[in-house]
């Protein structure tokens, strides 16, 4: 192992939370990334300029399988499981780096240690992921800061759910919930980055997931959900395992829908409807979903012979 970058990176691209193409939340992936330093995983997460950007290292914890770090465009590295390991088990799966007898596995992600079910094929790979304990956090109640957090997201404050009050809530990472009267209120919100990012921090959260209890499928979803989080260089993320997992854990504890699966529908505002499938059952919440790859190539980091000084 050294610690210089080699002049030539594979990678792949996946659409997580997707069946088809060009749907669902596309994520980079990097593997066998230990001869990586941190600034060249910083800097390519940079050029690849996806909401993250994953690399699969061999682990550094006993019991793990594989170790997972993920970057955002502007270097900051994200802690919770979402699409940013999902994508990195499928493309395992796919790869066929996984014993296909065993469908039970463990990722290190920092100090976290979370289990991972794969199921398939020969159906559709499916990865179940475990995120940690939900942790319930500080909740914007007062007039003034309400109003100021809807006119960062640019609504009025007749727009924000007056029965629930916006809560910040972790199952590895902790996102602000901000529930709001319906559909067209989240479809209308258009955040002032710097102001919605200063909002969140205010109530010790990381982004920003705004949403409503009008599902477009209410068959099997419980919400409709868009998640911003400008301080971490994120303008709109089509679906977010670490948002949806806090905010299913958040509407059971409330006692607004019971124990059990559900889904939260996100990306329909960008044109990649995206299907989050959540369990929550007593303090173990599950995130589960398909994907595939939809490119792959080589990284080149060093300049072609004879290039210009």
């Amino acid at each position: 192992m050294t610690n210089s970058p080699p002049d030539r990176i594979p990678f792949v691209f996946l659409d997580v939370f997707a069946s088809t193409p060009l749907t669902g939340n596309p994520v980079a992936v990097v593997p066998d990334a230990d001869d990586l330093t941190e600034p060249t995983m910083r800097a390519i997460a940079r050029e690849f300029n996806q909401s993250e950007t994953t690399f699969i290292l061999r682990p550094t914890l006993a019991g793990a399988t594989w170790r997972l770090r993920s970057f955002t465009p502007i270097g900051e590295e994200v802690l919770g499981a979402g699409h940013n390991a999902l994508g990195a088990w499928l493309w395992l799966a796919d790869a066929g780096r996984l014993p296909a007898d065993r469908p039970s596995f463990t990722q290190q992600i920092g100090d976290a240690l979370l289990p991972v079910d794969v199921t398939g094929p020969p159906r559709a790979t499916l990865v179940t992921m475990r995120q940690s304990t939900p942790e319930f956090g500080a909740t914007v109640g007062d007039a003034a800061d309400r109003a100021e957090l809807a006119a960062a997201l640019g609504l009025t404050d007749a727009d924000l759910d007056t029965a629930t009050v916006p809560q910040v809530v972790s199952t590895g990472a902790g996102h602000l919930l901000v529930p709001v009267t319906g559909r067209d209120a989240v479809d209308r919100a258009r955040p002032d980055g710097p102001r919605l990012a200063a909002a969140v921090a205010r109530a010790g959260g990381e982004g920003c997931y705004v949403y409503s209890r009008d599902p477009v499928d209410p068959t099997d979803a419980v919400a409709y959900a868009r998640f911003f989080n400008p301080g971490m260089g994120i303008s709109e993320d089509p679906a977010t395992g670490t948002a949806a997992g806090p905010l299913l854990a958040r509407l059971v504890a409330d006692g607004a829908v019971t124990e059990g699966t559900a889904v939260i529908e996100q990306g329909y505002r960008l044109g990649r409807p995206s299907r989050i499938r959540v369990d929550v059952t007593g303090d173990r919440v599950e995130i589960s979903g398909t994907g595939l790859v939809v490119a792959e190539g080589v990284l080149r980091t060093a300049p072609p012979p004879g290039a210009a000084e």
